[in-house]
């Protein structure tokens, strides 16, 4: 099992108010693999966004189905690092008219 297997596997994982990806968005902020443990972390655009359990709730829920090998996933939610537009994809910069 591998980060860009877990990255891979989180792209479904849309943010409702951008309409993007958590992993273009530049989200998902650290994979921790520990034996049959998994925990990643995720942030959200803004300490005040309101969606951030949800996706939470959607990136465990989605790993879960995909990964049903780990003992323990938990995704955590974290505002360090700060998000900044420079952590998008260029792909989605260039959507969003920001390259």
């Amino acid at each position: 099992m591998s980060e860009d297997q877990i990255m891979d596997a989180l792209r479904p994982v849309i943010d409702p108010e951008l309409g993007a990806s958590i992993v273009d968005l530049g989200l998902v902020d650290e994979i921790r693999l520990k034996g049959e443990n998994l925990t990643v972390q995720i942030g959200t655009t803004s300490p005040s966004c309101p969606m951030g359990q949800y996706l939470v709730d959607s990136a465990r829920q989605i790993l879960r189905d995909q990964f049903s090998k780990f003992q323990e996933i938990e995704v955590l939610l974290a505002w360090n690092p700060t998000w900044s537009p420079e952590r998008m994809s260029p792909e989605l910069k260039e959507r969003f008219g920001w390259a």
